[in-house]
């Protein structure tokens, strides 16, 4: 309470206001207030630091002197009496008090709370001793303590039979083996002893057993604690007596051994295939040859091409559906489990992580059986937390549970994969070979026992850790029922030197993936590919043909070639991209929308070849929707945050993105075809009527002999004129009360594509060789040069619009329209021989010389480049801004190649002496 008259006014006052407010008031005046100078840290210690008569305070967490005459206990978290002095109160901690024991009694009571005497001697702890054999009784059986302890000989004739325990309080009965062999307690020569068991020396038993433990990812073995216990004890009561718990320890001891064994070494697997065959006259289990009677069911056999029979000829007698009232879309695998010792655990599913080391939530745990879902799990684990979570290994052998057509439920034996497994020395099963494998059943995640050397207590000096278990499922080929093989599970070990648990630790993986024979598939890839390779090699001699017409070239030279290659290239990128989209789309659709299984997404080395195919396509041409992209059956396009993103598909996130990405583009060219041209602006058509108003046709060749012509010769004669006389024109036009604006009379015909006879393009060369050249006397100066280009372009001028008239009768033209085939093909049957052939062009076509033209070939290499960029960094955002970026590169590059020209056309049309341009001078 705060002293003083300040504080004292203040409680009285809150006391006149009421007892509750009074309380409070108190309760604050009198909370303890910090130091600007007070520091939170303090020395770290833990309890097996503090001295001898020091205890570790779980309140303090530091370590605190015992009373007088006491020590710390076993566990270091409490006090005892030191021997000689008995405990008169005990309140925990180092509240106890001790009195020290009389000299004719200076033993005490096993309790600690009495002091006796002893018949004999003292331990180190001050109880009574009593010899080998006897017990020590301190009270009566009403339980009264007695004034001296007494030993008692617990009686082993043959009419009782017992020994003491290994307590030494008590009398219990002999070992059974020790009476049925040699009907006493003892287990005397020649009979043998091992493992606390008694065998008669006339049982045939394998000699010289091997109690060691294989570690052979390090290459070396050690001699194992465990073993040297209890494996030939195991192994003996398993052959002579058929006791199930030890056949299962000694089974356990195997698969600790990694199901290893050879011709030579007499260890655990040798042991158990000793046994097998040494009862072969007993029955099988549910008629497995492999499984014997009371006997585990450890191997598949050591046959070779024994695996794949197992692993694909029988389909698992169950179907797997994904929609409907009859869905079955879960792999309910089940695990008898055991521990180390060979007793039976339990029946457990293996949801809830049962197999999975990484710790998750349980619903992102148990995705990993949703059937069709690709699952990865990877973490690192700190050994020491792995040492206290499993101080003993626990077996498992997994099963997969099924319902058959009668409802009745059913359980397929799930075989293992052993990486680690040594056949003769040899690591069978990491041959690619699979009639090389030898299949198994038990598995363990982690054994830290077997590596223990002298002492079961103490710590390992190896452990063994799974730290890759992957549950593979195949599709049963051509099937229509969502039918699957037994799954497999493969497995590997590693072997870990425990130098230092606290500093050290490990990763671990899960993963389920699910197979399915692709060569079919692949096969038909490879036809389309044929097929379409090849009509692109007509496709391209097609384009190679006309472009050599369309530059009045006959001669089959090196260009030639080039230019073929070139079509070709933009041709096979063509392909590639129709192959890769529409791989994508059948994976995507088929997958995703199945309802009984019957495709499942390609592997690895599958999407490997669609990454190569996107590649080779892009190299020749120079939002919620993600979550479809995942490899499984879900076609949700949202996910909550507590469930499981399984690892994307590379083919269905490309599929996924080709979709999106054309579904867009063509819905842009639908909008504006249909509405936005229409209704809008079409600024090609109106490029064509600012030509007619502004008088000026132009004239573009984009090849040597064929180019494109819009007539834009004004219907009034003349465009010098003023807006009122302009605006009258164009009322004229709109009544009808003027000609026509096409070249022909009385038609609309303004856009052409034209083929043009050498000996016109001859005419236009001479004319324009005078505005290409560079050097010669009239040129000396800038003004000059400049008179002799205006010169230059005024004959070029009247040239073309004398060509136009039909002036030149040598140089004459015609005007047709172009067959459907010419259109289709994209070229010209006819050669422009004596005259030249105008052919009525109403899609505007001239428009494939501009950077508006070409929305085809820049939809598909922006999506190529989007695609290439997220398969490569499996991000969207990324992939999207650096193709935005790209666009805008492109647009820049294109604007500054056409810079040039656009400056000597201003020049040009600032004189008003142009009404028709040259190729590629764009309008004024």
């Amino acid at each position: 309470m705060v002293t003083g008259r300040g504080g004292t006014r203040l409680a009285m006052a809150a006391w006149s206001i009421s007892p509750a407010a009074a309380v409070i008031a108190f309760l604050l005046l009198d909370l303890p207030r910090v130091s600007q100078a007070q520091t939170f840290s303090f020395p770290f210690r833990q309890p097996e630091t503090c001295g001898h008569n020091q205890y570790f305070d779980i309140s303090a967490l530091s370590c605190v002197p015992c009373g007088a005459n006491q020590r710390r206990d076993s566990l270091g978290t409490s006090c005892v009496c030191v021997p000689g002095f008995q405990m008169i109160s005990n309140n925990g901690g180092p509240d106890i008090i001790c009195k020290k024991c009389p000299e004719n009694m200076k033993g005490v009571t096993e309790d600690g709370w009495n002091c006796i005497s002893c018949p004999g001697g003292l331990t180190a702890e001050g109880k009574c001793h009593c010899p080998t054999g006897h017990i020590l009784v301190e009270r009566n059986v009403n339980g009264t303590l007695l004034s001296q302890a007494t030993c008692k000989l617990c009686d082993e004739s043959e009419d009782s039979f017992t020994v003491a325990d290994a307590l030494g309080n008590r009398c219990i009965p002999c070992e059974p083996t020790f009476i049925n062999t040699n009907r006493s307690c003892t287990c005397s020569e020649p009979n043998i002893l091992t493992g606390g068991l008694c065998f008669s020396s006339t049982v045939n038993f394998p000699p010289r057993i091997i109690s060691a433990a294989r570690y052979g990812e390090l290459g070396m073995s050690l001699t194992s604690e465990w073993f040297a216990k209890y494996l030939q004890s195991s192994a003996a009561a398993c052959l002579v007596y058929a006791n199930l718990t030890s056949c299962q320890a000694l089974g356990n001891m195997c698969v600790m051994n990694m199901n290893s064994y050879d011709s030579v070494t007499l260890d655990a697997c040798q042991l158990f295939q000793f046994i097998f065959k040494n009862t072969a006259r007993l029955h099988t289990v549910h008629s497995v040859s492999f499984w014997r009677q009371n006997l585990p069911w450890l191997f598949y056999g050591d046959q070779l091409g024994l695996a794949p029979q197992v692993l694909r000829t029988t389909p698992l007698p169950t179907n797997f559906i994904f929609k409907g009232q009859n869905k079955n879309s879960k792999l309910k695998f089940i695990a008898a489990s055991y521990d180390v010792r060979g007793n039976f655990l339990k029946w457990q599913s293996l949801e809830g992580g049962v197999l999975q080391l990484c710790p998750d939530t349980e619903t992102r745990l148990n995705a990993a059986y949703s059937f069709g879902t690709t699952y990865q799990q990877n973490c690192e684990i700190p050994l020491s937390k792995i040492l206290n979570d499993f101080p003993t290994p626990i077996f498992y052998d997994v099963y997969v549970e099924y319902t058959n057509e009668n409802q009745h439920q059913y359980i397929w034996a799930v075989p293992v994969l052993n990486l680690n497994l040594q056949h003769n020395n040899i690591f069978v099963n990491r041959d690619s070979a699979s009639g090389k494998w030898l299949l198994t059943r038990r598995i363990f995640l982690v054994d830290a026992l077997s590596g223990r050397e002298n002492d079961i207590g103490s710590q390992p000096r190896l452990i063994r850790i799974a730290t890759q278990i992957s549950l593979s499922i195949h599709l049963v080929p051509n099937t229509e029922n969502g039918n699957i093989y037994p799954p497999l599970i493969t497995i590997a070990y590693s072997d870990i030197d425990t130098k230092d648990p606290n500093s050290q630790s490990v990763k671990v993986s899960f993963s389920v993936k699910y197979e399915m024979n692709q060569e079919e598939a692949q096969v038909r890839t490879d036809i389309a590919l044929g097929v379409l390779g090849g009509l692109a090699v007509l496709s391209s001699l097609l384009k190679t043909a006309g472009w050599k017409r369309r530059i009045g070239s006959p001669m089959i030279d090196l260009q030639t070639v080039m230019k073929f290659l070139v079509y070709y290239a933009g041709d096979l990128a063509n392909v590639f991209f129709i192959i890769t989209v529409g791989t994508g789309l059948y994976w995507l659709i088929f997958f995703k929308a199945q309802k009984l299984a019957f495709v499942l997404l390609p592997g690895p080395a599958q999407e490997e070849r669609l990454v190569t195919y996107v590649g080779c396509a892009f190299a020749l041409k120079v939002v919620g929707f993600k979550n479809l992209a995942l490899m499984d059956l879900s076609s949700s396009l949202s996910r909550s945050p507590a469930s499981y993103i399984a690892p994307y598909s590379l083919i269905l996130r490309y599929a996924v993105s080709t979709v999106l990405w054309l579904v867009i583009g063509i819905i842009q060219i639908v909008f504006f075809a249909v509405f936005y041209e229409r209704f809008i602006e079409d600024k090609i058509r109106q490029f064509v009527d600012l030509c007619c108003m502004s008088n000026i046709s132009v004239f573009l060749l984009s090849h040597k002999c064929f180019g494109y012509y819009i007539h834009g010769r004004s219907v009034h004669g003349h465009a010098d004129t003023n807006m009122e006389e302009m605006n009258m024109n164009l009322k004229r036009e709109a009544e009808n009360l003027c000609s026509q604006r096409g070249l022909v009379p009385n038609t609309d015909g303004q856009t052409f594509q034209i083929a043009v006879s050498s000996q016109m393009r001859q005419h236009y060369d001479r004319i324009h060789e005078t505005l290409t050249r560079k050097n010669g006397p009239a040129l000396s100066s800038s003004a000059s040069t400049f008179e002799q280009s205006i010169k230059a372009y005024h004959t070029m001028n009247k040239f073309l619009g004398s060509f136009i008239d039909h002036v030149h009768k040598e140089m004459d033209y015609i005007i047709k329209d172009k067959l459907l085939l010419e259109r289709i093909l994209g070229m010209e049957f006819m050669e422009p021989m004596e005259k030249s052939i105008f052919y009525n062009d109403e899609g505007y076509s001239f428009s494939s010389v501009l950077y508006y033209g070409n929305e085809a070939t820049l939809l598909i290499y922006d999506l190529l480049f989007f695609s290439v960029v997220d398969l490569v960094n499996q991000d969207f955002l990324l992939a999207a801004f650096l193709t935005y970026l790209q666009q805008e590169i492109k647009k820049i590059t294109v604007w500054k190649s056409v810079e040039p020209e656009m400056e000597i056309s201003r020049k040009i049309c600032s004189g008003n002496i142009i009404n028709v341009t040259q190729i590629f001078s764009p309008p004024c």
